[in-house]
């Protein structure tokens, strides 16, 4: 079968509730009905029959909850949302039974794999590893409970989401609270009939303002109103979250859910993630202190015998200090990233690395007009589609991420996906990007270049970014460097009404004066992983949560915790990545190893580029990462070139 775009995926999230149920009830039937067939076969099998049964069985079962996913995500019909978000909870439950079916693990286990290829073998041994994980071969009891537990915990998780989506606060403030803010922010945020502006939680608003505004009680004030969402709606969820986990894991044999979380993972074990934890922040610990003090410092011309520098603090004097120890003004840079010019921009530096084109359509159909659509093409092949749903709105995901739309097959379906991010949005005022989004494109457009490129694969159950989920980040984080590349910005970064350049010496002092805090970053990021993993590894018998995280904010990081606030009821990772938000700093880990290779060979040259789709990219989930990131550094990965990085002089 040629593969060819697929447009059903994209149909299913666009037509009505009733239909798209509807949609989910036939996937659903059709993944009973390849099950059923499956088990209905008897010895000798044919190993590629049962093979295919179950990849397309799942397959669709996975399909329809990756639009579920994102029409929950992201569709602006309240109905669509509820439908989706109800289809997912039917949709992992008949997942889940499926796991648990003995007849089908006891299928797929007696399977002789001698005679098949080193990708099959691999996937299946994750496939009867996650059996096994799932309770398939303990009594009827156990499996019963962890049945119900799974069920509950879907609930669970979409509700802590849904409190977290639906939850933008907005803060009154007096127009005098943006001196400080670019010309184009303090437009787009008139007066009301009060004579207030309004400020909201969503990240176009609170984070320039957090940056840029002159006044520290205002920024107390959105600080504050940030770290408030989904308190009290998600307090209880996140204890029933955590208990139910909990219960899991040590009914299936494990001393906590970190155990089982990380099991699968390339860290293998919760205590290598705790002693991981613990080495970077031992070595970005007297970097921190180093940071910090220049803030200390810096506050004090500000507010005489300032004793300390509070959180609301930090964005605003880190900017200063770029702006008046490196020379670097970061609203400077706002007007060479248009969003526009950026969003071109990143189509046509991936391209020329990675050998592809990318065609609008046009016409194709989509759930909101913000939303446009993309072939991506090689040599006049369509290798996959991807769907851009770029600016916020009311309802949709706040943060930025890559979403899994179809998952592809080689000579069976192509891949597709769908970046949802929440960048200001071009109107009667240019929509000009922080330097920090022009990263966050290009990481997210990483994912997605993952998911299209490892669409390929003979079986779906490894397609696309279905690697180790600690490595999952790190091609996205490699890509970042691009955005700190002089040669690969001035292909696109062009003032949005000169078009002059982005100037060379403007990103090398871009560059010098991003090297300030980041030891307090990477601390920052050692807090978040700290209390993802403890919150999980802990008896949640009298887990108090915000104790916890008063604890490990003031081990981690400078700034004590500030009594009243709740920032973990908003720290969606905790559902997501549960006790794994260690990953990001692993995975950076590799990331920088992976880059050395571009430095050495060039940026811009695509022979790197190429060796490395193929390597890394292509192979998806059909190997173990480290595996694939030896077969193109040409070695096992090492802490060498992270060091050199965390330890590079500000």
């Amino acid at each position: 079968m040629p593969e060819t775009p697929v447009p059903d995926a994209v149909r299913l999230i666009t037509c009505p509730p009733a239909e798209f149920r509807r949609s989910g009830e036939a996937a659903m039937e059709a993944t009973r009905a390849g099950i059923a067939r499956l088990k209905a076969l008897r010895a000798p099998f044919d190993v590629v029959q049962v093979l295919e049964l179950y990849d397309e069985a799942m397959a669709s079962l996975d399909d329809a909850g990756a639009r579920a996913s994102v029409a929950r995500h992201s569709h602006p019909e309240a109905a669509m949302r509820e439908a989706a978000e109800a289809a997912e909870q039917e949709l992992e439950t008949l997942a889940t039974d499926i796991r648990m079916d003995r007849g089908v693990y006891d299928v797929l286990a007696s399977l002789d794999l001698s005679g098949q290829d080193a990708q099959t073998r691999k996937w299946m041994e994750k496939v009867l590893r996650d059996f096994r994980r799932s309770g398939v071969d303990r009594d009827d009891a156990t499996r019963a409970r962890v049945k119900a537990l799974n069920d509950e915990l879907v609930r669970i998780g979409q509700e802590f989401s849904r409190n977290m989506l639906q939850d933008t606060r907005a803060v009154s403030l007096p127009p005098s609270a943006l001196d400080g803010l670019p010309d184009d922010y303090v437009r787009a945020h008139p007066p009301g009939a009060d004579g207030q502006v309004s400020i909201t939680t969503d990240y176009p608003d609170i984070i320039p303002f957090m940056t840029y505004s002159r006044d520290a009680k205002a920024r107390e004030q959105m600080w504050r109103a940030f770290r408030m969402r989904g308190h009290p709606s998600n307090t209880d969820v996140l204890e029933r979250m955590v208990a139910r986990r909990h219960e899991l894991a040590t009914l299936l044999g494990y001393r906590n859910w970190a155990a089982f979380a990380t099991e699968d993972k390339m860290i293998r074990d919760e205590q290598a993630a705790a002693d991981f934890i613990a080495k970077i922040s031992d070595a970005s610990g007297a970097r921190m202190q180093r940071d910090y003090a220049l803030l200390l410092e810096r506050k004090r011309r500000d507010v005489p015998g300032a004793a300390r520098v509070d959180p609301w603090d930090q964005a605003y004097l880190e900017d200063r200090i770029k702006a008046e120890q490196y020379a670097f003004d970061s609203q400077a840079v706002r007007p060479y990233f248009e969003y526009t010019r950026v969003k071109q921009g990143m189509l046509d530096l991936t391209a020329r690395m990675f050998g592809v084109t990318y065609r609008r359509i046009q016409d194709a159909t989509v759930w909101h007009p913000d939303v446009e659509a993309y072939d991506v093409l090689e040599g006049g092949t369509v290798k996959g589609r991807f769907y851009l749903d770029m600016h916020p709105r009311a309802d949709k995901y706040k943060h930025a991420a890559q979403f899994t739309l179809t998952s592809g097959k080689s000579d069976r379906r192509l891949p597709e996906g769908v970046l949802m991010c929440n960048f200001p949005k071009p109107g009667t005022e240019p929509a000009l990007l922080q330097h920090d989004d022009v990263e966050t494109f290009l990481h997210e457009f990483g994912h997605l270049l993952h998911h299209i490129f490892g669409g390929h694969t003979r079986w779906a159950g490894v397609s696309g970014v279905r690697t180790e989920w600690d490595f999952v980040e790190a091609p996205s984080q490699m890509l970042e460097e691009w955005a700190r590349d002089t040669a690969s910005l001035q292909t696109f970064a062009k003032h949005y009404q000169t078009g002059e350049p982005l100037p060379a010496e403007m990103v090398t002092r871009m560059r010098s004066a991003e090297e300030f805090g980041k030891g307090l970053w990477v601390r920052q990021q050692m807090f978040y992983a700290a209390l993802s993993l403890e919150i999980y590894r802990r008896d949640p018998a009298g887990l108090d949560a915000t104790a916890l995280v008063r604890e490990l904010q003031g081990t981690y990081t400078p700034f004590p915790y500030v009594e009243g606030t709740y920032f973990h009821l908003s720290f969606g990772h905790l559902e997501g990545y549960s006790s794994n938000y260690y990953t990001y700093m692993w995975s950076l880990v590799i990331a920088k190893d992976l880059f050395t290779v571009f430095q050495k060979q060039g940026m811009l040259s695509p022979e790197p580029a190429q060796a490395y789709r193929r390597a890394v990219l292509e192979p998806g989930g059909s190997d173990d990462a480290a595996r694939l990131v030896h077969a193109f550094l040409g070695r096992d990965y090492d802490f060498h070139a992270y060091e050199a990085w965390l330890n590079k002089a500000a």
